[in-house]
């Protein structure tokens, strides 16, 4: 078994953009568990726990999902939180990709689920990029509305080309680590 999901890796000058507009303000907000820059990525589907003997038709049903849409560009912007900014459990950097990147993200997800994939999330795709997380144990989050706000709301970083997407297998425990399995190239716009 592998606790597997689908992402957009962002290229290294973007994710470099990105963690110099928050480390101001992450100092701020100390009661805030940041994500470590190493494991940033946009999930484009997850897949949960995946038993081994689907991995050969996950991925070819991964492969032709990723080829059957263009690639495209993509940036982040502008900020937010989940459930909502008054009681935040999750604070998020958008990702501005328009109704495309929904639809890639729909595909692979049906595509793993055809393939035996039988824990794939089904919520709705909001493409984003996780800065945070609260630390508050009660179901109520924090009050990241001052966050949603503040610079990394009006944050706009440069364009850039998503021209793949990513199987990556996650690894838990202690220190949580993530390992790319494989990438699926989207196809050339024409």
């Amino acid at each position: 078994m592998s606790r597997l999901f689908v992402a957009l890796l962002p290229p290294p000058e973007v994710l470099a953009e990105i963690a110099t507009a928050v480390e101001p303000v992450r100092a701020e907000w100390p009661e805030l568990r940041w994500v470590d820059p190493a494991r940033w990525h946009v999930t484009v589907a997850f897949l949960g726990e995946v038993p081994d003997e689907v991995l050969p038709e996950l991925r070819v049903r991964l492969a032709r999902a990723a080829a059957r849409h263009s690639a495209q560009t993509v940036s982040f912007g502008g900020a937010g939180a989940f459930p909502s900014p008054a009681r935040g459990r999750i604070f998020w950097l958008g990702l501005d990709a328009g109704p495309a990147l929904t639809r890639l993200a729909q595909s692979v997800a049906a595509g793993a689920r055809r393939a035996g994939a039988e824990e794939t999330d089904r919520k709705r795709f909001h493409s984003h990029l996780t800065l945070a997380r609260s630390r508050t144990r009660s179901g109520h989050g924090d009050d990241l509305r001052p966050l949603v706000g503040g610079a990394l709301g009006a944050f706009g970083g440069r364009p850039w080309e998503a021209s793949s997407v990513h199987l990556v297998r996650s690894h838990t425990g202690a220190t949580v680590w993530y390992e790319q399995v494989e990438a699926y190239a989207l196809a050339v716009r024409g």
